[in-house]
């Protein structure tokens, strides 16, 4: 679910995008899945090449000549998703919850990613209607 669109590497950097989706479980309890994904390059991504038509290495074995190489570092971008599943409905507070660890985790900044998202998880969350 969260890479409707299927999972393909791109040649170049897409913005992220931020979605829901809804996942009703046999109780008919629905999980709101807050989803923001984002591509990365890729570093030594190894391929073969055959016949001058470059192969993703683990994608399936081809007969005939090949040969190995790697593609150059920040040519080829694969997408990565971060995900929050929560029965609360929610989506502006997860997308901001999501930007956060997005930011952290791009800009390396000091912060454990452990840490953070173990204090985004003890944060208290008013019932709806209820008082701030």
């Amino acid at each position: 679910f969260c890479q409707p669109g299927g999972w393909q590497l791109s040649k170049e950097r897409k913005q992220p995008t931020f979605f829901v989706v809804v996942l009703t479980d046999i109780d008919s309890e629905r999980h709101y899945c807050s989803c923001l994904t984002f591509y990365e390059a890729e570093i030594n991504l190894q391929v073969k090449t055959l016949n001058n038509v470059s192969v993703f290495k683990g994608t399936k074995e081809i007969e005939g000549e090949e040969e190995s190489g790697l593609i150059p570092p920040a040519e080829v971008f694969a997408p990565k998703s971060l995900v929050l599943v929560s029965r609360l409905d929610y989506p502006e507070i997860f997308r901001a919850c999501l930007g956060l660890i997005y930011t952290v985790y791009v800009d390396s900044l000091n912060v454990s990613l452990e840490t953070l998202i173990a204090n985004l998880c003890s944060c208290l969350v008013p019932a709806s209607g209820g008082s701030q």
